[in-house]
């Protein structure tokens, strides 16, 4: 387990470090603001592509050579971003990180899945979505001291040695899988399709928020998006074993849980606008909104694990309702402004609770119970995918709402209303759920 926690701790901090970095990389190769956002396009395009594919790899040869394999992948990519003389290598050093990123996190859940059941695999996932907490916590201020004692560059090279710790122990315990059957070919259409698709999708919402380029692109986009939609399907019906198994889909709890997934992340990704209000409406300066969400990312960690140890008890359905609840009322109080900053601080707790809940392990143990066996990595890398999708809607949501709106205060108030009624919406959704939480039902078949 210490070997999971640390690579997705890992994979975790680079996420969160690179806000700190950008300006310091911006003044460094002396690009725009639109170049330098390619190295978060670059870094989540290449995380969504390679997300399928591993997950499809560790199911077909074990978790740990695809676990270990992302993890060398992730410091490859960190090592040529410190030593990179020209931005392009910068940008080539995150499309790496972002392949190996892509495997870390469904791996590591589908290891849990395989080796661990009833109340120690709740609690497994519960940490995992703790250690993101922990990790947005630590990341801004570790990246700001390293950048003040030492350089830009340390922020990437502090990935190497907790990577090759991570290898060490990880070619020591992680277990080993071999087929014994002979396996069908890799589904190289699938890659090549669903790679497409997922660059019309990301293209599409970080252009979205771009008023000319997305009056341009958007129409083109949508039409892209939709034709790749209608050609994966025909592609994965006739691989023998898909990249996206359309099998998955056809389970309701499986579908349910993945609609939800995206509401999750949806969720999730608003949390990034708060500090919006906090300087808008509260005077915050801007080097010190990341403060005011300590109390939200403290919540959120509280939430994951306490939902971890419930899981059992509970069950899968009665968490996300109460997550989703949480959302919905945080997000909602958030958007009223007549409390002052201790009323916004107090409101945003409920919004960390709730997230702690909904990405922490309910979801994810649907997807590791309800997929078989030898699709637990593929429903584990859709997990992944669905919440990736749902906090880039996010961000490019709240952002035309607000700028529709002429972007004050009032105008984010208008878009987190709009957030805690999506919140309500997934509540409603999240009913269909089966009653008796899958990892409930499992227990008692087990005991």
């Amino acid at each position: 387990m210490p070997v999971l926690f640390i690579g997705v701790f890992m994979a975790a901090l680079d996420t969160a470090v690179i806000g700190p970095a950008i300006p310091a990389l911006r003044e460094a190769f002396g690009v725009d603001n639109r170049e330098v956002g390619l190295v978060m396009i670059v870094f989540i395009l290449f995380s969504l592509s390679s997300t399928a594919l591993m997950a499809n790899l560790s199911d077909r040869y074990g978790r740990r050579p695809v676990y270990l394999g992302s993890v060398a992948c992730f410091a490859l990519g960190s090592l040529l971003i410190a030593v990179s003389p020209r931005f392009w290598m910068i940008l080539a050093g995150r499309a790496i990180q972002g392949i190996g990123a892509g495997g870390i996190i469904p791996t590591a859940s589908a290891v849990i899945g395989d080796v661990l059941t009833g109340e120690q695999r709740g609690r497994a996932l519960g940490m995992i979505g703790a250690t993101y907490g922990m990790a947005f916590v630590l990341g801004p201020p570790m990246a700001a001291l390293l950048m003040v004692v030492l350089s830009w560059h340390w922020i990437f090279l502090a990935n190497l040695p907790i990577a090759a710790v991570v290898l060490i122990l990880g070619a020591r315990s992680l277990p080993v899988h071999r087929h014994a059957d002979v396996l069908p070919p890799l589904d190289m259409r699938g890659i090549v399709v669903v790679f497409v698709l997922l660059t019309a999708f990301v293209l599409g919402i970080t252009r979205f928020a771009d008023t000319l380029t997305g009056m341009l692109l958007w129409p083109w986009l949508v039409a892209a998006v939709m034709a790749m939609v209608v050609l994966l399907v025909k592609v994965e019906r006739q691989a023998a074993q898909p990249m996206i198994p359309l099998t998955l889909f056809a389970n309701r709890q499986l579908a349910t849980a993945y609609l939800l997934t995206a509401g999750a992340g949806f969720g999730m990704g608003s949390v990034a606008f708060l500090t919006s209000i906090a300087t808008l409406t509260y005077d915050v300066l801007p080097n010190n909104a990341g403060f005011v969400l300590l109390p939200l990312v403290f919540c959120s960690m509280a939430g994951s694990m306490v939902s971890g140890r419930m899981l059992d008890r509970r069950g899968s359905r009665a968490l996300i309702l109460i997550g989703f609840a949480l959302l919905a009322a945080g997000y909602g109080a958030t958007a009223i402004t007549g409390y002052g900053l201790v009323g916004f601080l107090v409101a945003s707790m409920p919004v960390g609770l709730g997230v702690g809940v909904v990405v922490g392990g309910a979801l994810r143990s649907i997807a590791i119970d309800e997929a078989p066996p030898e699709l637990r990595g593929a429903a584990q890398g859709l997990i992944n995918i669905c919440t990736s999708i749902g906090t880039l809607a996010s961000a490019a949501t709240i952002g035309a709402i607000a700028d529709f709106r002429g972007g004050g205060s009032a105008a984010f108030s208008v878009a987190y209303v709009a957030v805690a009624t999506l919140m309500v919406v997934m509540l409603v959704i999240a009913l269909w759920l089966r009653k008796d939480g899958t990892v409930g039902r499992v227990a008692r078949q087990a005991s």
